[in-house]
């Protein structure tokens, strides 16, 4: 499994571990990732997401994940999330055609 946000695309980072004596040594940063249980209002069912604690942040901050996925580009989303995306725009326009 990835090691990669489903939601923000967030990824491992490389850099250096520096010493005292400026010794350089390579390392890598892994992103804060989390498994939640997201819930969607329009669908009436949870998710399983594994997102980095900054992306469950933002998903609070703009109210909940059907308002997330609607302003998320689709190329940075995991085929799960997208999937998710489609259903919930079919599920909002057969609710305005009804």
């Amino acid at each position: 499994m990835a090691r990669r946000c489903e939601l923000s695309g967030k990824d491992v980072m490389t850099g250096n571990n520096v010493s005292h004596a400026n010794n350089r040594s390579r390392r890598r940063f892994l992103p804060n990732l989390c498994v939640v249980s997201l819930m969607s209002e329009t669908l009436g069912e949870s998710f399983q997401l594994r997102i980095s604690a900054h992306a469950l942040r933002s998903v609070e901050h703009r109210g909940g994940l059907d308002a997330y996925l609607a302003k998320a580009s689709s190329d940075q989303l995991s085929l799960k999330a997208r999937r998710i995306k489609t259903s919930i725009k079919r599920q909002q326009a057969a609710a305005v055609a009804a």
